[in-house]
């Protein structure tokens, strides 16, 4: 049922908006993506703050870096969405989500990149420099396989082709895992700092 088409060729991959629409597949997904949604919300705005401090004598890169909240913002947003809102269930409103997702993601993901080559010309941390280059490179390595993707699901449903959706469901969770692995890289940018919630102290009343 998973791995269906709809002009009944051979898919031997679920695509994943298949694989999460089915119970209770659908609920383990909803739960992880709902339980770290929190979490890479702090992410983002602990990323506009490290950009604050770093360019605060730099006007393009303050920009920047309020466009990149924005886009991160979206994104998770986007995910939120295509996660509660399921293919089988509101499909117009799950392929939007989609796209939303997709291109905030790709667009942060291009900013983030610039922003970071400017941190890489004039900070000269070890750590720093590695996560420029894997962001880099992660993000070269996503847009080709969405690319590659959006081929291969153009060309199962204008040829209908046996094994032709399953190259597309490849593509699919390849650009899934790289998105993930993009944002694993604040290991380097964030390593040495620790994560604290705390209430402001009551003043002293005499």
């Amino acid at each position: 049922d998973a791995t269906y088409t709809h002009c009944k060729v051979s898919n031997y991959l679920p695509s994943i908006s298949s694989a999460i629409s089915r119970v209770p597949e659908r609920y383990i997904w909803r739960s992880c993506i709902g339980l770290h949604s929190a979490p890479r919300f702090l992410v983002s705005a602990a990323y506009f703050s490290f950009y604050r401090g770093r360019f605060s004598s730099r006007p393009p890169e303050q920009l920047l870096s309020v466009l990149n909240l924005i886009c991160s913002l979206t994104e998770n947003t986007g995910l939120l969405l295509l996660t509660y809102v399921s293919s089988t269930e509101t499909y117009n409103v799950h392929k939007y989500a989609f796209a939303v997702f997709m291109g905030s993601s790709l667009l942060h993901m291009l900013i983030t990149c610039r922003l970071w080559m400017v941190i890489r010309r004039h900070y000269v941390h070890p750590e720093e420099k590695t996560s420029c280059v894997w962001k880099q490179r992660i993000f070269l390595f996503n847009v080709g396989c969405f690319l590659s993707a959006g081929y291969f699901f153009r060309r199962h449903n204008q040829h209908c082709e046996a094994g032709v959706y399953t190259l597309f469901s490849l593509f699919e969770y390849l650009v899934v895992f790289s998105n993930m692995a993009f944002h694993m890289t604040a290991f380097w940018d964030f390593g040495s700092k620790e994560v604290i919630v705390a209430t402001p102290p009551e003043d002293k009343r005499y």
